[in-house]
């Protein structure tokens, strides 16, 4: 029985993170604290583009790095983000950041979908605890493979609800550090730029092609009357209150976008639960989606059953 926060600690562990580093704020304070306890190298840092800086150092050397922050941190840290998108990384480079709907404990209700949408940067969004420490580990793999930074949005309830979690109790070696100096892809000075948002461009191109064909994402066919499109924990709520309904759970962005249009097609209705900004709804809607828009009300606070 792990929270959402434990999940990722304890995958971080799993999938050899050299240095955990970020930035505490609920809810994402515990995921570095519960790291530390497994017997992980943690820290923390004096703000969150600090501790994002710190990490990319990591991730730089080759090695895994794992930083966290809550979202209004990522604002801090935006200046770091959207330049290592184009830079890239030699090793493993994830970014858990919690978003506060309903601001619990936060002076806005940003959606770090969206941030990370305009910085380029893939988001997974687990929806249980269990989602939480295997997308940790899919975000490392994918990190790796396209020598990107990932970003894994949770949310408040996934943070801090415990259910059961299933895993393999090996811990993985951790990566050789081996920084090697190469000016050309680290230093975004404008003749370095130019050809790295090209590269950029054609990374986040396969890896929607890669999620199309065989991503994180999970189709169930029941009525043909509703289908629902949801993301996090919003697609828990979306099964509670229409356990008839035909589902599809988003797992990544880049969206599986000719998936996604497909499915909201079969469909009398169809409508997409989402919480926080219509992240979704927009670029389903621009992409030709037989989607409804979605209210204004919905933008604001948590949502739970009874609202869905």
């Amino acid at each position: 029985m792990l929270s959402g926060n434990e999940a990722i600690a304890l995958a971080a562990r799993r999938a050899g993170v050299a240095l955990g580093v970020g930035y505490p704020g609920t809810p994402s304070t515990e995921i570095l604290e519960n790291f530390s306890l497994l017997g992980g190298n943690a820290e923390w840092a004096p703000n969150e583009k600090v501790a994002a800086e710190v990490a990319l150092g990591v991730a730089f050397a080759e090695s895994n790095a794992l930083v966290t922050m809550k979202h209004v941190g990522f604002n801090v840290a935006q200046d770091l983000f959207f330049t290592a998108s184009y830079s890239g990384v030699q090793g493993g480079f994830v970014a858990v950041v919690a978003d506060d709907p309903g601001m619990a404990s936060s002076q806005n209700e940003q959606d770090t979908r969206s941030i990370a949408y305009c910085g380029g940067i893939p988001v997974l969004e687990p929806s249980s605890s269990q989602e939480a420490f295997d997308f940790t580990v899919l975000a490392f793999e994918i990190s790796r493979r396209w020598n990107t930074p990932v970003v894994i949005r949770t949310t408040t309830r996934v943070a801090h609800t415990t259910s059961i979690v299933e895993f393999d109790a090996s811990v993985a070696e951790l990566p050789k550090a081996d920084f090697r100096k190469d000016i050309a892809a680290r230093v975004m000075v404008p003749a370095h730029a130019k050809p790295a948002h090209r590269v950029l461009r054609k990374k986040l191109e396969e890896i929607r092609a890669w999620n199309e064909a065989e991503g994180p994402n999970k189709i169930e066919m029941r009525s043909e009357k509703l289908g629902i499109i949801a993301s996090g924990v919003a697609f828990q709520y979306a099964r509670e209150a229409a356990p008839e309904a035909s589902t599809f759970k988003v797992g990544l962005s880049p969206l599986p976008l000719e998936k996604l249009v497909e499915f909201s097609k079969k469909f009398d209705r169809c409508v997409v639960v989402e919480e926080g900004d219509p992240y979704m709804t927009t670029l389903l809607l621009a992409a030709g989606a037989k989607v409804e828009p979605r209210a204004q009300e919905w933008r604001f606070g948590e949502l739970n059953v009874d609202r869905v």
